[in-house]
């Protein structure tokens, strides 16, 4: 299982706009058909720059499905990104595999 992480770091004086604004992205994102879920999670460390820091992450349904959102949805959504915020919205992403993954059952 494939996590494609995106790490994004919003310019202070338009954060409450963009949150608002990824909170209608992350499910056009999910609507592709590629992912299974989305956390958005927000990076509690403070950056040196400034900003305030948010993690989205999407988990993809295979390595296929997220090749082929790269190849069919991803600059189509970047670009959306772009036209809304320019470059108050810094971004990067990595892509993270899943080994295992572990729950706690109490009982």
């Amino acid at each position: 299982m494939i996590i494609y992480n995106v790490t994004s770091n919003i310019d202070e004086s338009i954060h409450q706009k963009w949150l608002k604004w990824v909170k209608e992205h992350i499910p056009q994102v999910l609507s592709t058909g590629h992912f299974t879920e989305a956390k958005l999670t927000r990076v509690l460390v403070k950056e040196d720059l400034g900003g305030v820091t948010y993690s989205i992450q999407y988990r993809a349904k295979s390595r296929e499905a997220l090749d082929a959102y790269y190849k069919n949805d991803a600059d189509k959504l970047r670009q959306d990104v772009l036209k809304n915020f320019g470059d108050s919205v810094l971004s990067f992403r990595t892509e993270l595999e899943i080994i295992d993954e572990y729950t706690v059952n109490f009982k």
